[in-house]
């Protein structure tokens, strides 16, 4: 495994070819509104991406980022160490049995980018790393719902992303596992094109209510829009 690393405003990520990250991480870390008394976990953490935006500004006080892939949590742990972090703990296991000391019914905030396409819905990608980020081969949305409900507490938030097509099945499984659907944001690229991404906040044991935000374009011109650009400069040395 070759290990490159990438700027993230003041720390580094390390990343390889098969675990990688792109905007929708930069979007579910904003649109989760983690604070800095949060006791957050993230599931399929991958490389570590969603953990390691919320450590550029005022992080939670503890990160847990769980993936049941060896070499992307090998890669978290070089993260962590290079960038002494003391907040964020690496865990390696699965999502839908979580692990032996998980903090159940103590986190504030769950995130999770899962795997966008149904098992058996389109052609499934080459590589083991990219077949079990994109396709529910290993876990369903049901079953992150139902992890992200033992490990909050009562009004504990799960926030998570994933296309307009897996719109209905997203909300019925957040609303079976005791999650009530509050706050739903669409991303579009440019104003006038239909969406190509969908951003949800649950609350455990919340009365129904679903608060539907202003679509957020991801572009402008041949740059990316004000908004966007805030969320990447956040926590750069800029900033500081």
């Amino acid at each position: 495994m070759e290990v490159k690393r990438e700027p993230l405003g003041r720390l580094h990520i390390c990343v390889s070819d098969a675990h990688r990250f792109g905007t929708d991480a930069f979007l579910l870390a904003a649109f989760s509104r983690y604070q800095a008394r949060d006791v957050a976990c993230d599931l399929g953490t991958g490389c570590g991406i969603i953990p390691l935006v919320m450590e550029r500004h005022m992080p939670p006080r503890q990160i847990y980022g769980l993936d049941i892939q060896p070499e992307a949590i090998r890669l978290l742990e070089q993260t962590v160490a290079e960038n002494r972090l003391t907040n964020l703990t690496p865990v390696l296991g699965d999502l839908r049995t979580l692990w032996a000391d998980a903090p159940l019914e103590q986190c504030t905030l769950v995130t999770c980018n899962p795997p966008y396409k149904a098992q058996g819905a389109g052609m499934e990608s080459a590589g083991d790393a990219a077949r079990i980020a994109r396709h529910e081969l290993l876990c369903d949305i049901s079953d992150v719902c139902g992890s992200a409900a033992r490990l909050l507490r009562f009004g504990g938030r799960l926030c998570l992303c994933n296309r307009p097509e897996r719109l209905c099945d997203v909300l019925c499984a957040m609303r079976s596992a005791g999650i009530e659907p509050k706050r739903l944001r669409f991303v579009a690229k440019h104003p006038d094109t239909a969406p190509w991404l969908f951003l949800v906040e649950g609350k455990k044991g919340a009365k129904p209510f679903l608060q539907v935000e202003p679509t957020l374009a991801v572009r402008q011109g041949d740059g990316v829009t004000p908004e966007l650009e805030a969320f990447y400069r956040l926590g750069t040395e800029e900033e500081a």
